[in-house]
């Protein structure tokens, strides 16, 4: 984790050596007055803006020992979206209370707050309704399991739905154990949860959540540009209905590892993209498609199953050829947890 945290006074910086401590192990920076030329600590500049706007960007969690005005104030003008904006906490400078004020779920600062205040011997302040309520939390479930959100206002929609009644839960994956309060598994109703790689809306309100689970295995011919990738790739997400976000990684034979295109591709998408020699490609138990071509070429007589099914569990689409790039999908094997 990336942490930034900021004090104002000299009391203040004492409660923020404990939050360091706590921090211990991290990527962390810490800043105070410069008046106070704490060690350890950097001076805050003035004007701060630039500051706080190049830490709001570059930080998972900033925590300002301070007032909750001081905190609001100095990252106001940068919150932008839930899922990508770092938890932000204010503690005040005795350390008796700690707040979370920004990305309480899908950012960890509730969590991150209960485990200060236990830190600091304080009191955790925690105002988000479902956690009040002792209610399931779909968007810190879901940021716990590295489930991407597809729709915000939906995940709004369905925790004020929880707060009042069960909600339907649907998994195209097994669930471990047992729901937990709030949750029923059904396939049917007015708005519900869904965990799928497909763009699948059993709901007639659905709050899609999309683990990234598949890996393409990627052929392609030499000099083969990135956009003939990407239209490959989309075309075969399309036709079998996955969702981009399902997408974890990339790979393919280590002949490619030069390849422009594919790398071009992989980087725009922001997907690893993994490299296997011809044996470990053909060492790789199973049935695929054999093209006596391929192994002419490369060594191995499939190389786009082969490397999509590197450290996955299922073939889900076997080779599809287009424009000169093979495309294959296979899934990781995973599951629906609650605890």
């Amino acid at each position: 984790m990336k942490a930034a945290v900021f004090a104002y006074s000299r009391q203040g910086c004492r409660t923020a050596r404990q939050v360091l401590r706590y921090l211990k192990g991290q990527e962390v920076r810490a800043y105070t007055m410069e008046r106070f030329d704490e060690p350890g600590f950097q001076p805050l500049p003035r004007p701060g803006r630039p500051l706080y706007r190049e830490v709001f960007s570059w930080a998972d969690a900033m925590v300002f020992v301070g007032s909750v005005g001081i905190a609001v104030r100095e990252i106001a003008p940068f919150v932008k979206d839930k899922r990508t904006d770092p938890a932000v906490l204010s503690i005040d400078e005795l350390g008796t209370f700690v707040i979370p004020i920004l990305s309480g779920h899908i950012g960890g600062a509730n969590a991150i707050a209960l485990e200060l205040a236990h830190v600091l011997k304080a009191e955790p302040v925690i105002t988000t309704a479902t956690d009040i309520n002792g209610k399931f939390s779909v968007d810190a479930w879901a940021a716990r399991q590295g489930l991407f959100i597809t729709d915000l206002k939906m995940a709004k929609r369905v925790s004020a739905a929880i707060l009042e009644q069960n909600v339907p839960f649907a998994s195209d994956f097994p669930i471990v154990g047992s729901l937990p309060g709030g949750l029923v598994q059904e396939s049917a109703g007015e708005i519900g949860i869904c965990v799928s790689c497909r763009e699948y809306r059993p709901f007639d309100r659905t709050m899609l959540l999309v683990p990234p689970v598949l890996h393409l295995g990627i052929g392609c011919r030499r000099g083969i540009q990135e956009q003939e990738i990407g239209a490959a790739v989309d075309t075969v997400l399309k036709e079998y209905g996955f969702h981009s976000k399902a997408v974890k990684l990339a790979a393919s034979i280590d002949r490619k590892a030069d390849e422009a295109g594919l790398l071009s591709f992989c980087q725009k998408r922001g997907l690893p993209l993994s490299f296997y020699t011809a044996d470990a490609l053909r060492a790789l138990p199973g049935d695929y498609t054999a093209s006596q071509r391929v192994l002419q070429v490369t060594g191995v007589d499939n190389v786009c199953e082969r490397a999509a099914m590197m450290g996955a569990e299922r073939l889900l689409v076997r080779k599809t050829v287009q424009n000169g790039v093979t495309v294959a999908v296979a899934a990781e094997s995973w599951e629906v947890r609650f605890e």
